[in-house]
């Protein structure tokens, strides 16, 4: 009854965003040949992540939460790692995203957490560059930019003003207005002791309390899977954490 009677009074109340999710689409597929490119040119002080042109479908998160705005950030889950992802005033959200072979899951939640949508599906390309190690970085307040330090066991750092590194590590991108994710993968890990470093860059002249939150999966997709997830608060610009020093493999 109380549905009903929301039905008939057209309260907004009771309605539930619409969550369109464009890519990936569910199923099986080869990525075969697939046209792809993981890092990008960003230009402080706003940038917000957005795909390549040219960027292949199999290679994007891509959709839209109808009447969302941009006052809150989405929930994007992949392959059970979740993190937040900004829309823009369309409700339109946009990344690159390096997805295994084998099976994948996304799911993407609405601000308010009443409307989801969710694609699995199965990449059979065994050809395909699989990252071992995959850092994800992310965090909750819009405004502010915190960066991404990846230091590999041969000492090669991977951060925003050098992402890419000799060792075959890459950060894609570097997200400043909040949010992120910013995502550290490598298909050929150097054995040994790596750390994990969070930086508050700035906070548009402000110092907001953000929490980061930072995910480590190694050999993803596989039986040896392993995650783990720590959260970081970040108090004010110019903070530099060490979040975690651990061996690979």
């Amino acid at each position: 009854m109380k549905t009903l009677r929301c039905l008939l009074l057209f309260l907004p109340a009771c309605a539930h965003a619409q969550v369109q999710l464009d890519a990936p689409k569910g199923g099986w597929r080869n990525t075969a040949g697939e046209d792809t490119q993981y890092t990008q040119t960003v230009n402080y002080p706003a940038s917000s992540v957005n795909s390549q042109p040219g960027q292949s479908e199999t290679a994007m998160i891509r959709g839209r939460i109808a009447g969302a705005g941009k006052k809150k950030p989405a929930t994007l889950v992949v392959n059970g790692v979740s993190m937040p992802v900004e829309l823009d005033e369309n409700g339109q959200f946009q990344r690159p995203y390096s997805f295994t072979s084998g099976s994948n899951g996304v799911e993407v939640r609405a601000p308010d957490g009443k409307g989801r949508a969710r694609a699995q599906f199965y990449d059979n390309y065994r050809g395909k560059t699989q990252p071992q190690l995959r850092i994800v970085l992310s965090w909750d307040t819009p405004g502010t930019d915190l960066d991404l330090h990846v230091v590999s066991p041969d000492g090669a750092h991977a951060w925003w003003g050098g992402r890419v590194t000799g060792n075959g590590g890459a950060l894609d991108v570097d997200v400043t207005t909040g949010y992120g994710p910013e995502i550290y993968a490598s298909a050929a890990p150097p054995p040994g002791t790596y750390h994990i470093y969070v930086n508050y860059y700035g906070g548009g002249g402000t110092s907001v309390l953000t929490v980061a939150q930072v995910a480590i999966i190694s050999h993803e997709g596989t039986t040896r899977e392993k995650q783990q997830v720590f959260q970081i608060p970040m108090r004010a610009p110019g903070e530099l954490t060490l979040v975690k020093s651990f061996k690979f493999p």
